[in-house]
């Protein structure tokens, strides 16, 4: 791209663009804005205000301990007010938030805290078997500093150098003066989930979050009148770099702390409680969710609320559902790891497509990952890297760039191939249609290819998932001696529901080809998900490789 050098400016380009600004300005603002918090079984609350004192204290605890600038200290937490203090705390000094995934393996998080080389670890006290296993392998962590309501001397823990977070706080002066910060530098890193290989890490600067922020902000009408759930893990992505954007506007922001998938019940309660007016989660979290909702006597008036899915295609039922019985609107939003991870987001249909479509044909648009946001170059671009048509039909790798977008993974030889000219490879593969809006129809890896043809996996799910009786759905392809490779349906039912195999294919039919139809729909009891979500389908395939006789075992 070519680059030139104008007129100088007089703006104050020097002014550093960090996450301090953030919390600065809603203390300023909001200072008497309400954060609530889960804490030993109740829901607590406390302000901006009294949160930015503990973040003060926490900052200056850290500095005493030792950290400094550039030091990487890891936080193994919940969806907590204390991790919520602590990346503003830890940034806020130069240090580097490193988020640790809980839901990846002992052995993977032992390696992303070594390969940061992590010096600080601070712990939730009910995760400290997690933090005793990892251990053993961390040698450079310096301090363990263990996150309780109790006092450390009641703590039992086989952990190293262990210190008492309240207590580091306590001791610590409630007020700091901020340092400023060099944009660019790291604020947090996050390590992929390691699905192939080893994770990667990814070090997002002060600077990307700022802007992503802002735009997260702008795009979703983000205001102080609106209170956000917290739902998306604060371990991973940054939970989306929701709570950020929620900060900046001075929003009124919940934290539920632990929960699952399966038992969403307390979300849900939460935001009837709270009239929660923004959330974000996957659809395996939405799903549950609906189905709750779905049991009371009387469904919440959701009308102002917008919840943003992603980690997958929502299903249209999904959709459909919490609008027509809540008036929630889910928004498919797109993104990833390495985009922080904002990229494109199905948010009011544009008004030339709302006056060409009828009603159906919106809805069906709104299963498309949406527009591309401010900020962000995407390149969809065949074999050869030029970019295909953007006729809905051709499809091509996902190629992005960008402020908020990774350039390279840390400390990582033999990834360059992930990135070309400048653009991260995402390896989907999507379509772009005349009105711009982005459709990624499967995993690279994973889109089925079946005698020269292509069959979108994403696409068949969400149409078995369509069917009233059915609660999820996986497609993949497996080996096939003739075809390469043929589709193979897994099915959950509902409780109580009776499903046949003719009623699915009949569901197909009315968007697939008979040729595309699964060779096999299996029933099953679950489908295995990955560490954020997603339907793992490297174990689908591993699992029934030879079920078509075209596995090489």
């Amino acid at each position: 791209m070519k680059r030139v050098t104008g007129c100088p400016s007089t703006s104050g380009d020097n002014y550093q663009l960090t996450t301090t600004t953030f919390i600065r300005h809603a203390v300023r603002t909001h200072p008497e804005q309400e954060i609530v918090y889960r804490a030993g079984g109740e829901m607590r609350r406390y302000t901006y205000a009294d949160a930015h004192r503990r973040m003060m204290r926490a900052a200056n605890a850290l500095e005493t301990l030792g950290v400094t600038p550039g030091d990487r200290v890891g936080v193994l937490d919940w969806n907590s007010h204390r991790h919520f203090e602590l990346y503003f705390a830890i940034p806020g000094t130069g240090a580097v938030l490193l988020q640790m995934n809980l839901r990846i393996s002992a052995d993977d998080l032992s390696y992303v805290a070594a390969h940061s080389e992590a010096s600080y670890v601070i712990v939730d006290e009910s995760l400290l078997p997690l933090a005793e296993a990892i251990a053993p392998q961390l040698p450079g962590v310096r301090n363990w500093v263990v996150m309780s309501d109790r006092p450390i001397a009641e703590t039992t823990t086989t952990l190293p150098g262990v210190l008492g977070y309240e207590e580091l706080l306590a001791a610590a002066s409630d007020e700091y003066e901020w340092p400023v910060v060099e944009e660019t530098s790291a604020y947090s890193a996050c390590y992929t989930s390691g699905t192939t290989g080893r994770p990667k890490g990814v070090y997002y600067s002060h600077r990307n979050i700022h802007l992503h922020s802002l735009t997260m902000a702008a795009y979703l009408g983000i205001s102080s009148d609106d209170c956000a759930l917290v739902i998306v893990p604060m371990f991973h992505g940054q939970s989306w770099g929701l709570f950020y954007a929620c900060a900046m506007m001075g929003a009124k922001l919940i934290f539920p702390g632990r929960y699952t998938a399966e038992e969403t019940a307390p979300l849900v309660d939460l935001m009837i409680a709270e009239n929660v007016t923004i959330a974000h989660g996957a659809p395996a979290i939405f799903g549950p969710m609906l189905e709750y909702i779905r049991t009371l006597p009387q469904a919440p008036d959701l009308g102002r609320a917008r919840f943003l899915s992603g980690a997958t295609e929502p299903p249209l039922s999904l959709m459909r559902g919490f609008k027509e019985l809540t008036g929630a609107e889910i928004i498919h939003a797109y993104g990833a790891t390495e985009t922080t991870p904002l990229v494109a987001l199905n948010h009011r249909l544009k008004r030339s497509v709302r006056e060409r479509l009828d009603v159906e044909g919106q809805w069906d648009l709104k299963r498309k990952q949406g527009l591309l946001i401010t900020g962000v170059d995407v390149h969809v671009v065949d074999a050869h890297g030029e970019e295909v048509p953007h006729d809905g039909v051709s499809v091509g790798e996902v190629c992005m760039r960008g402020p908020w977008v990774a350039v390279r993974y840390h400390d990582a030889p033999g990834t360059e191939g992930n990135f070309l000219d400048g653009y991260w490879r995402s390896g989907d593969a999507a379509t772009v249609d005349a009105d711009g809006y982005l459709k990624v129809v499967d995993r690279i890896k994973d889109v089925i290819k079946s005698g020269g043809e292509w069959i979108s996996s994403i696409d068949m799910e969400n149409a078995i998932v369509g069917h009233p009786g059915v609660l999820d759905a996986a497609v993949v392809g497996l080996p096939h001696p003739k075809w390469q490779e043929r589709p193979l349906a897994l099915v959950v039912l509902r409780p109580g529901a009776e499903v046949t195999v003719e009623q699915v294919n009949d569901l197909l039919l009315e968007r697939f080809a008979r040729w595309q139809l699964p060779d096999r729909v299996l029933f099953v009891t679950e489908i295995p998900k990955t560490s954020v979500g997603k339907t793992s389908k490297r174990t689908l395939v591993q699992e029934y490789a030879d079920l078509y006789g075209g596995g090489t075992s």
